[in-house]
């Protein structure tokens, strides 16, 4: 049995895998301070609730926030006896070298997205991953990283336009019944809406053209479904797209 972590700088996620299908997916806000007992406890207390036997054998880890991993493999040696395959280090396989500037740290939830979208669909792909950034992941017709695009995440662009026009409330993300808004709320909700379809649209366009080869559109992230309404954005929208990503190179690491 696989516990599946994926630590984003704003969640989280953490997954079990029996080998078929995840049992369950449970998510907590990310935190460097958090200690390996207080992830046990709370990692317990809710597989406890779902009535889940927790008999995990290995750990997998991918974190955009390196000041977390420290913690996360003392939580798998401390209460699971294993050593954790940790996504970007040395001793972790990839299924396809990232072909990048030499140099270039590609950062770990691109590689398994890369892994997983791979996976599920094969080569020649764009994954477009709504995160706290929102990230453009090209996937070449091998399965290798070759690049991509990194923009301002969503939330992320909500509240920068909160903190610095103190007029401008809070607004959550919808899709507006209308283009044109006619009172604050629906004008910034449309904006950051149509806006950002308009940057995937426009950055999926450019890429396909760099390319020069047919490329489907892959959609994952909490928001993919949201945009997904807004245009033709996506062939397919992939939810658990990072988790299945993980249990492909863990794969890969035990069987090589």
């Amino acid at each position: 049995m696989l516990l599946a972590i994926d630590c984003g700088n704003t969640n989280t996620v953490f997954s079990i895998w029996d080998g078929k299908e995840f049992l369950c997916t449970l998510r907590t806000s990310t935190h460097h301070a958090r200690t390996a007992d207080a992830y046990f406890t709370w990692f317990s207390t809710l597989v406890k609730h779902y009535g889940i036997e927790m008999d995990i054998t290995d750990v997998i880890i991918s974190s955009t926030v390196p000041r977390v991993v420290f913690n996360l493999r003392v939580f798998a040696d401390r209460f699971f006896g294993c050593r954790p395959v940790v996504v970007g280090k040395p001793d972790c396989a990839l299924p396809v070298q990232p072909r990048v500037d030499e140099g270039t740290q590609v950062g770990p939830d691109r590689l398994v997205n890369t892994a997983g979208a791979y996976d599920r669909h094969g080569g020649d792909l764009i994954v477009v991953d709504f995160g706290t950034a929102t990230t453009f992941d090209v996937v070449a017709h091998d399965g290798a990283y070759v690049g991509g695009v990194i923009a301002p995440g969503v939330n992320l662009s909500l509240e920068a336009l909160h903190a610095a026009a103190a007029a401008l409330p809070h607004v959550d993300v919808t899709k507006p019944q209308k283009v044109i808004g006619t009172n604050t709320v629906a004008c910034m909700q449309s904006g950051v809406f149509w806006g950002y379809v308009g940057l995937v649209n426009g950055i999926t366009e450019r890429i396909r053209a760099e390319y020069e080869q047919p490329m489907k559109v892959i959609g994952t992230g909490g928001l993919a479904p949201l945009f997904a309404q807004g245009d033709l954005l996506f062939d397919h929208i992939e939810e658990d797209l990072t988790m299945h990503g993980l249990t492909v190179i863990h794969a890969h690491n035990v069987k090589g």
